[in-house]
């Protein structure tokens, strides 16, 4: 039998998102600053099934791009943007199935704040929360946050290692199962033989204390990561539940999900232990001719400068600089001869998706090519759903994180015509499962399973 398609929608507490300057697209609608926006967005999730809601997020304003953060503010590229986890509980309050994905960054608090944050989210949601986690990766970001300056990627990803064990520990080894007891007569809410101090030192993260939040119903929260270079793949195998990927050439991103369910088996974990969910935009209309016209008129309210800003500061490079018609692989950097770790990935993942030609700068900011790293369905629903189950079974990817576009038409669009189309092939839920994100997302428990990196730290009951 073929895969269940898993769906999240990819968005971020912003004005816009990689698409630059759709904002002003009268199809967009709504103040992402109001509380019934994200609600009725909840609302509208949940009528179409879809699992999840991914909240992306970044700190700091990237000012690489001629020096200022000048185009982003002003094509509304990201910024400004809010705090995402604030509106997970308003979302859950309105829903009853839903999830929620949220993007906190290791490198800018501490294990005990973001574990103490999602245990929270965990409870207020009954389990249906998950936690995106990222190193941090740009300048301005780090200095936003006092930092001396954006630590090596490698060294990044080391410390994010001791800084999931730390969480770990919280979660799994502070409170044992039945620490709880909410005995009246006796007047003992929790035993505190059964509530354990936690020690943990290493390099770069110190904490001792104990944890003052009880165990939330899955724990440890739904794990994302989206790791994209050979460290980032290393911890997304160790420690990932969820895997976000970009590309749109099938045999690169089948090569990712190959390579990653591989490396997982290599942490003794299943393969099939780590959901791989390919970054996507859906255009639809009732016909394709209708959709292709929708998706030119998306193109040209793009704004393509502030594309190139939001790339200059993912690489950490000037693109202002450079000749947009230049081979991005002959690009001289301001560091010197050596490319930076952030291009050569983005380069990797942009000559694989035009493997029959040079890629210049002009394919990363020029309309027709955004939103650069993610693979574009247009069409009528029976396209779209063509479109995707073919990407589903020649990858073997587990489904798709839909791309923030015009919002929220487009996603209303998705839901009212490519559900139903993907429901008569089989190929999408018509009930959600039951329990927690992770029991929807697995068929099985609500806690980490016992081969997974964090069940390690788990303390047995007495």
């Amino acid at each position: 039998m073929k895969k269940e398609i898993t769906l999240n929608a990819l968005y971020m507490n912003s004005p816009g998102q990689t698409w630059a300057g759709l904002w002003k697209h009268p199809g967009s609608r709504g103040d992402f600053n109001k509380l019934s926006y994200w609600t009725d967005l909840a609302k509208l999730c949940e009528r179409g099934l879809i699992d999840a809601i991914f909240a992306a997020d970044g700190v700091g304003v990237m000012d690489v791009y001629e020096g200022n953060p000048a185009a982003l503010f002003r094509t509304a590229t990201t910024a400004p943007s809010n705090e995402p986890t604030l509106l997970i509980p308003a979302m859950a309050s309105v829903t009853k199935n839903l999830c929620f994905a949220a993007t906190s960054i290791t490198s800018y608090e501490h294990p005990f704040i973001i574990a103490r944050r999602y245990s929270t989210l965990d409870h207020l949601t009954d389990g249906r929360v998950a936690w995106n986690v990222v190193t941090g990766g740009y300048q301005a970001g780090a200095l936003a946050v006092g930092l001396p300056g954006l630590r090596d990627h490698d060294l990044r990803y080391d410390i994010a290692d001791e800084f999931m064990e730390a969480v770990y520990k919280l979660w799994e080894g502070s409170w044992e199962d039945g620490a709880v007891i909410r005995d009246v007569e006796a007047g003992i809410y929790a035993d505190p033989a059964k509530i354990h101090r936690i020690v943990h030192r290493s390099a770069h993260i110190q904490m001792e204390g104990y944890f003052n939040c009880s165990p939330s119903p899955q724990r440890t929260p739904l794990i994302y990561q989206a790791g994209a270079s050979p460290r980032g793949k290393i911890f997304a195998a160790k420690h990932a539940e969820c895997l976000f990927l970009v590309g749109h050439h099938k045999p690169y991103v089948a090569d990712q999900v190959k390579s990653i369910r591989q490396l997982a088996v290599e942490q003794r974990r299943d393969a099939n232990d780590v959901k791989m969910l390919l970054a996507a935009t859906a255009i639809v209309a009732p016909t394709d001719a209708e959709a292709e016209d929708l998706r030119q008129d998306i193109e040209r309210t793009v704004d393509i400068e502030g594309v190139l800003a939001l790339y200059s500061g993912f690489i950490g490079e000037d693109l202002s600089r450079f000749d947009l018609d230049e081979p991005m692989e002959n690009l001289k950097l301001s560091r010197g001869a050596d490319m930076s770790k952030a291009m050569r990935t983005i380069i990797e993942l942009m000559t694989r998706s035009y493997p029959d030609r040079q890629v210049t700068l002009r394919d990363m900011g020029k309309v027709i090519a955004v939103p650069g790293r993610d693979v574009v369905f247009t069409g009528s629903p029976q396209t779209i759903a063509d479109q995707m189950t073919g990407w589903m079974d020649d990858t073997d990817i587990d489904g798709f994180l839909l791309t923030r576009t015009l919002d929220p038409t487009q996603l209303e669009a998705f839901v009212d015509l490519v559900v139903p189309e993907l429901q008569s092939r089989q190929r999408y839920k018509t009930r959600y499962a039951e329990g927690t994100y992770r029991e929807k997302l697995f068929g099985r428990g609500a806690h980490l399973p016992s081969i997974h990196t964090g069940a390690a730290f788990r303390r047995a009951e007495r």
